[in-house]
């Protein structure tokens, strides 16, 4: 296999974690009778321009397909972040009624929504039909299409040019990076910026968030890596921000060539990625092993608890959960089931594990002993919205960046 960044032979492994199905391939109860897909999990990393990348093995549109269930508007977390942004760069970049953005991967509207409140024109770009028919009922323009370098010339033939894009966790879903990228170029003002955030691979290496690994995200990125891929293809990474969502994220500032200042704050944490060892192979060695521990312990975790006779349960059906899941080899016979707020998964299960989700009810009814937050980046929240678990002296446990039971 080649680089999708820069097309050098790949020839060196950053982490396996065996095989599993689509990570948002939830199952209805009339799959639990048939076989399901399953794909190997291994990333590599290229020594020539230091992207870390999964294998090919699975098309994006049996990934992102008409069921797709992953909604951003059920974190009020996530809320807040989309709301503070569409603030931060109204009144950065002097947004106004004659301005223009365009959200590439609008998901449900949780975040256009709050720049069409400012009165800023805006259009979304969304491939998946379930989030997208959710974002038309905020009241937002959207287009059921991919994005990349040519649909980018169908809009700009239109006469649609962007004063800021706003690409929030999509970076690392798309197979062709570089065609991504290039429609930025073609779809920015002489002025305008891209903004992209994404996990920051130096935090998924500090923390061992291997979890973040699934089919779904082609690429693991660090400034390093995704700085080379804007400049490939025509765009100057000017300035950027680290962020606490998602364990640890960037939040790029990108611009037509020589159209912006580079703030200082790019050379620094180039100069510390660098200090980490991500410009060599010496800091993607021993992943593996970290993450064998992790996976072991939580394991032996459950199996302590079922032989002392207590009810495990995890909350929240994320991605996240169903990397841990699958490369642990977990069963429902040791977590019984996971809660979950999003409607569109309530009475499904987990691909892979086959574990069913449920309403948030259950848990009051249950009362289980031990209650597991797989979307670990959530876990304040999560404490916040289920405290009355210790009502019956329940507790919480997470697995990554190690076992923690509280």
């Amino acid at each position: 296999m080649n680089c999708r960044g820069c097309g050098a032979k790949l020839c060196h492994q950053f982490v396996d974690l065996g095989s599993a199905p689509p990570s948002n391939a939830y199952l209805t109860g009339s799959d639990l009778v048939r076989p399901e897909e399953y794909y190997p999990l291994r990333v590599l990393v290229c020594e020539s321009c230091w992207l870390c990348q999964t294998e090919d093995f699975v098309a994006s549109e049996r990934m992102f397909d008409e069921n797709y269930a992953y909604f951003s508007s059920f974190s009020t977390m996530w809320l807040d972040h989309a709301k503070r942004y569409a603030a931060a760069m109204t009144e950065r970049f002097a947004l106004s009624a004659g301005s223009h953005v365009l959200e590439v991967a609008a998901n449900d509207g949780y975040l256009l929504q709050y720049f069409k409140e400012l009165g800023i024109p805006c259009l979304g770009i969304e491939p998946t039909r379930s989030t997208a028919e959710a974002a038309r009922e905020k009241g937002i323009e959207i287009i059921e299409e991919f994005f990349g370098e040519a649909f980018a010339q169908g809009l700009r033939e239109r006469g649609i040019a962007s004063d800021l894009i706003a690409a929030n966790n999509v970076l690392a879903h798309v197979p062709d990076i570089n065609d991504f990228v290039s429609g930025f170029r073609v779809m920015l003002k002489p002025r305008g910026v891209v903004t992209c955030e994404f996990p920051h691979l130096l935090n998924l290496i500090a923390y061992r968030q291997f979890d973040t690994i699934y089919h779904e995200h082609f690429s693991y990125l660090s400034l390093l890596a995704a700085s080379e891929i804007f400049r490939r293809n025509g765009l100057d990474v000017f300035d950027v921000e680290e962020l606490p969502t998602h364990g640890g994220s960037l939040r790029l500032f990108a611009g037509l060539s020589g159209a912006h200042d580079v703030s200082d704050r790019v050379g620094a944490l180039l100069a510390r990625e660098h200090a980490a060892g991500l410009g060599g192979l010496g800091a993607y060695g021993d992943f593996q092993d970290q993450v064998n521990k992790i996976k072991d312990d939580f394991v032996a975790f459950l199996i302590d608890q079922k032989r002392q006779g207590r009810r495990v349960v995890g909350y929240g059906a994320a991605a996240k959960a169903n990397t841990l899941m699958n490369y642990s080899g977990i069963r429902p016979d040791l977590v019984e089931y996971v809660v979950d707020r999003n409607p569109a998964k309530i009475g499904k299960f987990l691909p892979g594990s086959r574990i069913p989700i449920v309403a948030e009810d259950r848990l009051s009814k249950d009362k289980p002993d031990i209650v597991v937050i797989f979307p670990w980046n959530l876990t304040e929240e999560v404490v916040g919205q289920l405290q009355y678990i210790r009502d019956w002296s329940a507790r919480f446990c997470v697995a990554i960046p190690e076992l923690k039971v509280f």
